[in-house]
């Protein structure tokens, strides 16, 4: 049975949030904004047969690949990126111990998207192409790692004080 000492309370510290409290108000954002970009992307796959009557483009030295494929792809990979900021938002917001896994997918999409941005620009869009990946993708990328880093070291501190207490149950426990 666990009892509860008078000093229990000087022996437990305030709780540590994992993430800072402007996280989640920012990745809900960003995902939000994703959204319509998204919707541009899928109205662009949609209206591909229309605008190109021959959608072959040469991919590769070796791999011949359809348009609406590509743009497909993009398709499917800005929703999964738009997906992983709302979740990434929402576990921040809700200060959870869980936002290291959504934290760490989320900038590893940002990193990918980041790199394929800049080697399927065509040459004249390659300048923006690197200035939005240096300026937003690969900074965002950096913040998600930094959250998950910093999220798994709250819950390693929150172990280290649960194991170090002994048979006693925390204040709040009742």
């Amino acid at each position: 049975m666990f009892t509860r000492r008078a000093n229990a309370a000087s022996r437990w510290p305030a709780p540590v949030p994992p993430v800072p409290a402007w996280t989640g108000p920012l990745y809900l954002g960003l995902g939000a904004a994703t959204i319509p970009w998204v919707v541009l992307l899928l109205e662009d796959y949609l209206t591909t047969p229309r605008r190109c009557p021959n959608p072959a483009v040469r991919c590769g030295a070796f791999q011949l690949m359809s348009l609406r494929q590509y743009n497909l792809a993009w398709v499917v990979f800005d929703v999964a990126l738009a997906a992983m900021l709302l979740v990434t938002g929402w576990l921040a917001m809700r200060r959870s111990d869980n936002v290291q896994l959504p934290a760490s997918i989320t900038g590893t999409l940002l990193f990918v998207d980041a790199w394929f941005d800049v080697m399927t620009s065509t040459k004249g869009g390659r300048h923006l192409a690197l200035v939005e990946a240096i300026l937003v993708e690969l900074p965002l990328a950096a913040l998600c790692i930094w959250l998950a880093r910093r999220a798994e070291r709250v819950r390693q501190q929150r172990l280290r004080v649960f194991m170090a207490r002994g048979p006693d149950r925390p204040p709040d426990a009742g």
